[in-house]
């Protein structure tokens, strides 16, 4: 079983900063990308960044400049540092990562259970 756990939502005044972790743990073999979504009421889950197993990088446009994601491989974990927090941040951010449980399996989508962020004006 592979488990997503994530970390360090709250609530945080509009211009504060929060910063979320989320491991990875159970049976993996190796892990490719990991990143973070979110999604706020009545809107679809949108990519927020990702990191590559190489340490390549993308942003979302709205979040350049302000978050930072960044990963620690030998404990599978995730970072994402959010600063200058603006209210429309406000959401419920998941943690994603694509790996592979063993050699012989694909490489699939595992996601944790989700964070929520919220910042207010």
């Amino acid at each position: 079983q592979v488990q997503l756990v994530e970390s360090g939502g709250g609530l945080v005044q509009a211009g504060g900063s929060l910063r979320l972790s989320c491991a990875a743990s159970g049976i993996i073999f190796s892990i490719n990308a990991m990143g973070w979504y979110r999604q706020a009421p009545g809107k679809q889950r949108e990519l927020v960044a990702s990191i590559t197993s190489g340490g390549t990088t993308i942003y979302a446009d709205s979040v350049k400049g302000r978050f930072t994601i960044s990963r620690d491989s030998a404990k599978s974990t995730v970072y994402l540092q959010m600063n200058s927090l603006k209210p429309e941040d406000t959401a419920v951010y998941y943690c994603n990562a694509d790996l592979r449980r063993d050699a012989y399996t694909p490489i699939r989508p595992y996601w944790g259970q989700g964070t929520q962020v919220t910042v207010s004006s």
